[in-house]
Formats: structure tokens, sequence, C-alpha cells
């Protein structure tokens, strides 16, 4: 039998941990939901997120931006998933338990993301210092306290709702997501490595090109040099 939380805590085995915001163009962390969690897993999480960031972003080793990926997707992790939506340039983020259900996950991120573009959509491209939009801090913690009981009225109304959108969004896992990224990066490498080659190839067969003109017609010239000289000499001389 499950002990009940002491002095009316909840459960925290079914709950949202985590919440990042990022500008789609270049992963600049923009907004981060506060937690007083510090546990290791938590912070490997936010690792996690941050580097899927930049993999939407096209970071990493060439700089090669990858394929356009769906507007949401999740991520397995562990003992978490990562949910995220793509959304007027910037990502929303958000890592739970996996037992959190993904709809109100979702729903979570709709949510801030819609009062997000009302707040800071026009300022979202000409930021330039990470975590700009700190005031935000406060919304999310509100609205993540909102979706935090999924047993809440609210909450299982959503869920009771059309569960054919969230079927269709794409689930891999976080190891999928990121070896994505550092394939793109390898190929880059290669790639770039290619290139190189070739040109050092072009230049190499250019000076071949010159250097069997020269064997070729060097002598040749060097008679006729020779002949000229004689003839100029004879006409000179006599």
């Amino acid at each position: 039998m499950r002990r009940r939380p002491p002095n009316g805590q909840k459960n925290n085995n079914n709950m949202v941990r985590l919440t990042l915001i990022a500008r789609l163009s270049d992963g600049l962390p923009l907004a981060e939901g506060l937690d007083a969690d510090k546990s290791p897993e938590l912070e490997q999480a936010k690792a996690q997120a941050k580097a899927i960031f930049r993999r939407l972003a096209g970071g990493g080793a060439g700089g090669a931006p990858p394929p356009p990926g769906p507007p949401r997707a999740t991520a397995e992790a562990g003992a978490l998933c990562h949910h995220w939506l793509v959304d007027g340039g910037a990502v929303f983020l958000t890592s739970a338990d996996r037992a959190y259900p993904r709809r109100l996950a979702f729903q979570y991120l709709e949510e801030l993301a819609s009062e997000f573009s009302r707040l800071y959509g026009p300022q979202l491209e000409s930021v330039t210092r990470p975590y700009a939009f700190v005031k935000f801090d406060t919304f999310i913690s509100k609205t993540r306290r909102v979706f935090q009981d999924t047993r809440s009225q609210r909450n299982l109304s959503l869920l009771s709702a059309d569960l054919q959108e969230v079927s269709a969004i794409m689930t891999r896992n976080i190891a999928e997501v990121l070896g994505q990224g550092e394939q793109l990066d390898a190929m880059a490498k290669m790639s770039s490595a290619l290139a190189s080659e070739s040109k050092r190839y072009a230049t190499r067969a250019a000076d071949l090109r010159r250097q069997a003109l020269l064997r070729k017609y060097v002598p040749a010239a060097a008679v006729v040099g020779v002949v000229v000289l004689v003839l100029v000499l004879r006409v000179w001389l006599y």
C-alpha cells in the first residue's frame, strides 16, 4: 500500500520538474522556471535540455543546420521525459516525470507560449544576453502550480479531451535526439575534410601539369635558343 506524503505534500513522481525557454535560431536561454530541487538528476536534465536547444539551432561542429523537425516532440530520458514546443521563433521545453500525462505537458507549454508571445514576441530577436526575460519566471511558476495536480477538475477535463493531436507527437529516446546531431556534426566534418582534400588535389594537379609542360617544351626551347644565338653570333662576327 502506497503511503500518503506527509503534511499534505503531493507525490513527487508525477510532476513537472523543469521548464526552460530558448531562442530557436541560436539556442540562447531566455527564461527558466525556478526550482529549489538541485538534484544531480535535475542538473543532468537541464544539460540535456540545453543540448536539445543546440541541436534545434543547428549548433555543434560545422554549424550544419539539422533537418526540419516537428514543432512538438518528446524525448525519453530515464525517469524523465523532455517535451518541447516550437512557437514564434522560441522553443518551450519542460522536463516531467514519465508518469506525467503528455497532453497536460503540451497544454502547459501552449499556455506559456501564448503569454510569452504576447509579452515578448517583438523583442525576441533583438535580445543579446542570456535570460533577458527573467521576469517571465513568475508566470512559469504560477502556471506550473496549476498543472501540477493531475487530478484537479481542470486538468481531468483536459485529459478527457480528444487525444488525436497528442498521439501524433513524435517520441524518441534522448540518445537518438542528441545522436542525430552528433551524426550531423560528423557528416559536416567529413564534408569539410573532403572539400579541403579536393582543393589540395586540384592544386597539386595544376603543379604537375606545369611541370609536364616544362619537361616537354624547355629542351626544344633551349635548342632553338642555342641555334638562334649561333646565328646571331655568325652574323655579328662575319
